[in-house]
């Protein structure tokens, strides 16, 4: 597997958390993480493949660090990056709005001509809305819900991972 950065921001620490979590289960060595609060987002340059941690808050907004970030990320070269998007959200308290944060960022990095890996099956979540759906069937990335599901989070990352191997294995061979 090529080098990857995981770039997250967090203010509960639930992303943060997954974000140490999947880069353990990648048991990759040229791999690194980095807060995009005190990180240079210039960072992303230097790897093949992006993973980023985007949690939602309030009603469908992008975590904080995200949100300040987007005018540097617009300067930043990712074209041809492989980017896995994964990020928090409440499915309960926020129904209307959950990990919609994953739908706002697969549409900016999209312009930025990026390759997305990772999209993600919609069964077992239970909301009523997401701008994170790609389709009736899949998530554009993978929405973790820590308030109502954390017991799922481990397979869940686990699966998913899985499948981004795979993914990355074909774009590659």
């Amino acid at each position: 597997m090529k080098n990857i950065g995981i770039f997250y921001g967090s203010d509960t620490g639930n992303t943060e958390k997954i974000s140490y979590m999947i880069q353990k289960k990648l048991n990759v060595k040229k791999s690194a993480i980095f807060d995009i609060a005190v990180s240079p987002l210039k960072n992303m340059e230097n790897f093949d493949i992006l993973f980023f941690g985007i949690s939602t808050w309030y009603y469908g907004e992008l975590q904080c660090d995200w949100e300040e970030s987007l005018q540097f990320l617009k300067k930043t070269h990712l074209n041809k990056k492989i980017v896995a998007l994964f990020g928090c959200g409440d499915q309960e308290d926020y129904s209307e709005y959950f990990c919609d944060s994953l739908g706002i960022m697969y549409h900016f990095l999209k312009k930025k001509n990026v390759r997305f890996v990772g999209s993600w099956p919609i069964k077992n979540y239970f909301f009523e809305a997401s701008r994170a759906q790609k389709n009736k069937t899949h998530f554009f990335g993978l929405p973790i819900d820590e308030d109502n599901q954390p017991h799922l989070t481990k397979k869940r990352v686990t699966d998913w991972l899985k499948l981004i191997n795979l993914e990355i294995n074909n774009l590659y061979n």
